[in-house]
């Protein structure tokens, strides 16, 4: 039987992995949406290297990062499916399958980084991704903080009322859509290997990542402001 398993990303993440026979030798897809130079994609490579040598070689994995096998939602979906068996994810992707373990990407719920990682080891986590494992058949191996996201724009935001007919960028999930729009801001929920292109282009004046994406996918070149 095969178990997948999940890395929650916050600001969680989450990875599936799957359970084989001693003696048989098994080889993984693990998928994200980062870009190659980014901490989430050089530690994959890592960890599939030390998979494979503390398993003396039963388990080979292969890392296909920036959206190779599809956006969030579709590696998460990939999980399911069978067509993926690790994954690195957003809780807000995750939070579909089982909507309470989305609790770390709705704005103001952690006071800092350190607040979010001692909610990862109490025993509200362990129910909550207990219940995201039996609800998809997942299992959630880790949950890392990425960054507090930030805001890019090409014309300066001090205020909400900045926002006013922003047409910025927001991964297409709840919580991230509402914010914005509550600053009166149109939102575009465009794929994450497409934002450059659509910034560069004028299709949205806006978006919003962690100072780790934002540096890797290089928006600086295509935005003038950022909010930190």
């Amino acid at each position: 039987m095969l178990r997948k398993y999940v890395v929650l990303l916050g600001t969680i993440a989450a990875i599936a992995l799957p359970m084989a026979s001693a003696s048989a030798q098994t080889a993984l897809k693990w998928a994200h949406v980062y870009e190659t130079s980014e901490p989430f994609h050089t530690e994959s490579v890592w960890a599939a290297e030390e998979i494979k040598k503390r398993t003396d070689g039963r388990y080979t994995i292969d890392v296909f990062p920036a959206s190779q096998l599809g956006k969030e939602a579709d590696i998460n979906q990939g999980l399911t499916l069978g067509t993926v068996d690790i994954i690195i994810s957003g809780s807000s992707f995750a939070a579909r399958e089982f909507p309470p373990i989305g609790v770390t990407y709705f704005p103001f719920t952690f006071r800092d980084a350190d607040h979010l990682l001692a909610y990862t080891k109490s025993d509200k986590y362990k129910e909550l991704t207990g219940g995201y494992e039996e609800a998809s058949g997942h299992h959630i191996t880790a949950t890392t903080y990425y960054g507090t996201r930030h805001t890019t724009s090409n014309r300066p935001i001090e205020k909400c009322a900045d926002m006013q007919g922003l047409k910025i960028r927001v991964p297409d999930v709840p919580a991230y859509l509402a914010m914005p729009r509550a600053c009166g801001a149109n939102t575009a929920p465009i794929a994450f290997a497409e934002v450059y292109l659509a910034l560069q282009q004028g299709t949205v004046e806006a978006q919003e990542n962690p100072l780790t994406t934002i540096d890797a996918k290089k928006f600086y070149e295509v935005q003038k402001h950022i909010i930190l």
